[in-house]
C-alpha cells in the first residue's frame, strides 16, 4: 500500500534540515536521535528533538516535545491544519498525541519496516491501522530523505 500523499517541495526541504540535524545529533551524542518540526502552510513554526535521556522521561519523544512547543508558541492546543514532520515514523504514542492535537498531516523519514523493532511497542499495529482507526483523519507520507537517518534507528550496527 502506498502512502496517501506526497510531500511538497517545501516539506521535503525542511525534512532535509531536520534529518541533517538528527544525523548530527547521532554523530555527537549517539543513536538513536530523533527530530521533528511543525509547519503551517509550508512555513516552519517550531522544531524539537527527543529529550528522553536528558529528562529521564519516556514521553519526551521529538514529536511530543515539538507539539508542546507549538502549542506554547501559538497559545493554543488545537493544531488542526498543521503538519508534523519527523525524522522517523512516529510511534504509537506520538501518533496518538498528534491526533489529540488535531494535526492532520504527517511527513516522516525512516519507515518502521526499515528500522529496529524496538522503536515501537506495538509491532503488529501499522500506520495504516492507525489511519483506518481514526477514519482517515490524517494524511501521511514516509521515506522522505530516509537515507539520511535510517541508520540512526538501527542500533545493531555502527552505520
Amino acid at each position: 500500500m502506498s502512502d496517501p500523499i506526497k510531500a511538497s517541495a517545501q516539506e521535503r526541504a525542511i525534512m532535509a534540515e531536520i534529518n541533517a540535524w538528527a544525523a548530527e545529533i547521532g554523530k555527537t551524542e549517539g543513536k538513536p536521535a530523533f527530530t521533528a518540526a511543525i509547519l503551517k502552510d509550508g512555513q516552519e513554526i517550531v522544531r524539537g528533538r527527543n529529550t528522553v535521556g536528558q529528562d529521564q522521561d519516556a514521553t519526551r519523544h521529538a514529536e511530543v516535545v515539538t507539539i508542546g512547543k507549538a502549542g506554547a508558541a501559538l497559545g493554543q492546543r488545537d493544531l488542526s491544519g498543521y503538519t508534523l514532520l519527523a525524522s522517523c515514523q512516529p510511534c504509537e504514542m506520538c501518533l496518538a498525541a498528534m491526533r489529540w492535537a488535531g494535526i492532520d498531516r504527517v511527513i516522516f523519514g525512516a519507515r518502521k519496516e526499515e528500522i529496529d523493532a524496538e522503536m515501537f511497542r506495538f509491532p503488529d499495529l501499522s500506520l495504516a491501522h492507525f489511519h483506518a482507526a481514526c477514519g482517515g483523519a490524517f494524511d501521511y507520507a514516509g521515506g522522505v530523505h530516509a537515507e539520511m537517518v535510517t541508520h540512526l534507528y538501527r542500533l545493531d550496527n555502527e552505520g
